[in-house]
């Protein structure tokens, strides 16, 4: 089976819906960014030790998919696989999890990732995350975006935070511009 088609030589590429559409369209970076992202994930789960962390980022990856399959069709409502309140809820359910886990007053002090490849990893995926949900955003003003996809993906970047965190051995966080060691 041959992978290229030749078709995209031009600038353009097929969505799941089969609608043409330019590569460089807001659309088609809004779900590439979820690619990425999916990627990043996946490179961080290779350096997971903790095996419940290995499965919730698994898990992630395959909601992923979802994710941009619904954002490469035109009409959302036409895509068979969902994200909804459940997925949500469960995303809410790991930052809950994880920082109860953690024990430490300073919880929502800005820190200076990477502590370890672990946390590092997530951090990095986190803001590829932060990304993807800009673009969806932006791709928001000019096609219909259901509000769960947008929320999944905002709780999503909230969850690697909360894990990323729970995996951080030993804290740099910055208060006023001052570097300060835990």
């Amino acid at each position: 089976m041959k992978i290229y088609t030749k078709t995209g030589d031009k600038g353009q590429t097929s969505l799941f819906d089969n609608t043409r559409v330019d590569k460089d369209s807001i659309r088609v970076e809004s779900y590439g960014t979820i690619d990425e992202l999916n990627s990043s994930i996946g490179f961080a789960r290779s350096f997971m030790k903790d095996e419940e962390i290995r499965k919730t980022l698994f898990d992630i990856q395959r909601s992923l998919f979802d994710v941009a399959g619904e954002l490469a069709t035109t009409k959302g409502e036409d895509f068979p696989e969902k994200i909804g309140k459940t997925d949500i809820k469960k995303l809410e359910e790991i930052i809950d999890r994880y920082l109860d886990r953690m024990n430490r007053e300073e919880k929502s002090m800005f820190i200076i990732p990477g502590s370890n490849q672990e946390s590092a990893a997530l951090h990095m995926a986190r803001t590829i995350c932060r990304r993807g949900e800009r673009r969806m955003l932006t791709l928001s003003k000019e096609a219909d975006i259901r509000e769960d996809l947008i929320r999944y993906v905002n709780r999503l970047s909230d969850a690697l935070y909360a894990i990323a965190r729970y995996l951080e051995t030993s804290l740099s966080y910055v208060d006023f511009g001052k570097e300060k060691q835990d």
